[in-house]
């Protein structure tokens, strides 16, 4: 098959790219070229912007049609009408990257279905975004405009990014906290829970829905299995390194936004919540399997950040201390 990735040097399209070069498919890549690929194998790369809705249309037309497409870069709703234009009629099929933050938060019952409200507020224009951009596709995919998949991955970490996260949002300088046996700060008392997928696992559920029947004109969630809380998650990491049992330092959510409001944001708007999810869905129709454990896949991504240089110093992010040091005190003028 010949298709197309919108992106493809991402954490998630670095594995969706590799399993299906292994499996014979003809790979064209389209992005800015920022980035280098990880991959290794005969594929080809357009370079251009996608947010340059007519040039990139323009390529698409002058690149011919495609078995299938995967939009793996595709947020807002005027790229999703510009996917719309470039590829009706030139595609047997067009997967979005969507994201299981589509989902109305809080749940109305758990583990989450396919079948969840997908109302995000607009505090969260990531996850709001998304929504309207799958609005429109699957609207497109009425009308006969494209034959339209989702899939929503919930979190995902791997080889090739900085993506370990904790409640004062992006970042790794956390790793080198628990190295350091310096406390680490969770939001509320560390007891909601926050899966997450390797993205070597969450590959194979797009490779899984390309060509598939049973996968057009519908939406999948893939997400983690091991339904650890955020105390579970940090003691998984701190296992990775060898490192002891981190001592935490409990904050509320809404105290953490005020102390620090950009950096808490999104522990305001999504890990603040639970995210558990029903996965029979991927597993049934796309060979979804969990086979990489927390513990595992940390590991190797912790030693993937440190072999190409960029795990972080916990000295660089002072402020961390003092938000500890503020919450301390305030509780010690409350007793």
């Amino acid at each position: 098959m010949r298709i197309l990735i919108i992106g493809g040097t991402g954490i998630i399209s670095t594995g969706i790219t590799r399993l299906l070069i292994e499996r014979g498919d003809a790979v064209v890549l389209y992005n800015r070229g920022l980035r280098p690929s990880l991959v290794e194998g005969n594929y080809t790369t357009i370079t251009g912007d996608r947010k340059d809705f007519a040039t990139f249309e323009g390529q698409m037309q002058e690149a011919g049609v495609f078995d299938c497409v995967i939009d793996m870069v595709c947020y807002l709703p005027k790229e999703a009408e510009s996917a719309v234009r470039a590829f009706k009629g030139r595609t047997g099929q067009y997967i979005f990257c969507s994201t299981v933050d589509v989902y109305t938060k809080p749940a109305t019952a758990y583990p989450i279905t396919e079948a969840a409200e997908r109302l995000p507020s607009e505090k969260f224009p990531y996850a709001y975004n998304k929504a309207r951009c799958e609005e429109l596709l699957f609207a497109a995919h009425e009308r006969g405009d494209l034959v339209v998949t989702s899939i929503r991955p919930g979190h995902t970490y791997g080889e090739g990014g900085n993506n370990l996260l904790h409640a004062l949002g992006h970042g790794n300088y956390h790793v080198d906290r628990l190295r350091k046996e310096q406390p680490i700060i969770v939001h509320g008392n560390g007891t909601s829970f926050w899966p997450t997928c390797h993205r070597d696992d969450v590959a194979v559920a797009f490779v899984g829905a390309v060509g598939n029947e049973k996968a057009k004109g519908r939406g999948y969630h893939v997400a983690g299995e091991e339904w650890m809380t955020w105390e579970g998650y940090h003691q998984g990491l701190a296992k990775a390194i060898g490192a002891k049992t981190p001592e935490f330092v409990y904050i509320p959510t809404d105290a953490l936004v005020r102390m620090a409001p950009q950096e808490a944001m999104l522990t305001a708007v999504n890990f603040n919540y639970n995210n558990l999810f029903d996965n029979t869905a991927a597993r049934e129709d796309l060979g979804f399997r969990v086979t990489i454990p927390w513990v595992a896949g940390a590991r190797r991504t912790i030693m993937w950040l440190e072999e190409n240089g960029m795990l972080e110093k916990s000295e660089d992010f002072l402020f961390y201390d003092r938000i500890i040091e503020a919450w301390r005190q305030a509780i010690e003028k409350l007793g």
